[in-house]
């Protein structure tokens, strides 16, 4: 198979995917707080991917000023990431229909029927998170227009399932809707691979934050380049009783300071001295303002350094063109590279 032909067979597999995304390549980038905001998402949509700004905690009066700021630098589709438990969930959803926003990805828990329904009746595909066959046909039903499935390698909080098991159960079943996959993803070949599996199109996180775009700190951008995959791990939870949503992170100061505080919330609550609701708190209060203080701050010692597993894979600061297209030429030679009898 010549150049043109893996080309082609490239554009054929996530068809679907740019199609609903509308732009040249079906890969998506991660919403990562305090990371994937104007200037990182404008360059995903004008390398020919799909940038996802991560509202996060943003009230909507920042979000409606982010989106608006985003549109200056870009011409291109981009979406944009709502945490389903954000107190002004409505309010935000009002703000992406306002600005005429083309995508919404709704993740951090299952979605409010009333949120999907209200963004597709205003204009907009509404994506979502589902961790499981059941959930994912669920989400479709109530009218999700895509799926996104997101294995334990990825940054952040995470499930229990790794990326790889994530896709054969789903990939093969939910076809009513283009499916993404994310976690882990650092190679075009493996990008390759899901494709070939059945999905429409990937998300990639980690491999973007270290793009020459991204206005994460130079110490935090450091932190990523010397790390190997091994490095990133999900936190502890040192007490059943005292449940703590894994976050996978680069192992650091903090981390180790975070498991001495559960032990010391631990033994107040076990002495009587904090109630359970209190000594919850307490635990999860914890990281509060962390991952700011180390993207934003360069605070790589006590602050959170979210990062997924495929931080072994990012080596340099590059351009985020240059991240892109280096995806693609790996996914092509991966493509030129098989025996002629399999590639035709």
């Amino acid at each position: 198979m010549d150049r043109a032909h893996a080309e082609a067979l490239l554009n054929y597999l996530w068809r679907r995917g740019t199609e609903f995304l509308g732009c040249r390549y079906a890969i998506m980038g991660g919403a990562m707080t305090w990371v994937s905001e104007r200037h990182l998402v404008a360059a995903i949509s004008n390398a020919g991917g799909f940038g996802v700004i991560a509202s996060g905690s943003m009230t909507p009066e920042v979000l409606a000023t982010e989106i608006a700021e985003t549109y200056k630098l870009t011409s291109q589709p981009f979406g944009v990431n709502l945490i389903t438990l954000h107190p002004k969930l409505e309010q935000l959803v009002e703000v992406c229909l306002d600005a005429k926003v083309g995508h919404v990805v709704l993740a951090g828990g299952l979605p409010p029927a009333s949120a999907i329904q209200r963004l597709k009746q205003g204009g907009a595909k509404v994506m979502c998170f589902a961790p499981a066959v059941a959930l994912a046909r669920k989400l479709v039903r109530t009218g999700a227009n895509a799926i996104v499935i997101e294995g334990m390698e990825a940054g952040g909080h995470i499930g229990p399932v790794s990326t790889s098991v994530l896709a054969q159960e789903i990939l093969p079943v939910v076809r009513d809707v283009p499916v993404f996959v994310a976690g882990g993803i650092g190679r075009g070949n493996a990008m390759l691979g899901y494709l070939e599996m059945g999905a429409s199109g990937v998300q990639l996180g980690t491999r973007f934050v270290c793009a020459t775009e991204s206005i994460a700190h130079s110490k935090f951008k450091q932190a990523f380049i010397r790390a190997a995959a091994r490095d990133a791990m999900p936190s502890v939870a040192l007490d059943n009783r005292f449940p703590v949503i894994p976050v996978r992170a680069l192992v650091n100061e903090g981390v180790r300071k975070f498991m001495d505080v559960q032990r010391q919330v631990i033994e107040k609550f076990d002495r009587g001295q904090l109630d359970q609701k209190a000594a919850q708190l307490e635990i999860e209060h914890f990281w509060a303002g962390a991952l700011r203080r180390a993207v934003i701050e360069g605070d790589v010692e006590t602050g959170s350094l979210m990062a997924g597993q495929s931080v072994g894979m990012v080596t340099k600061e590059q351009p985020t063109a240059k991240i892109i297209q280096e995806l693609i030429e790996e996914a092509l030679q991966a493509v030129l590279e098989r025996p002629k009898s399999i590639s035709g």
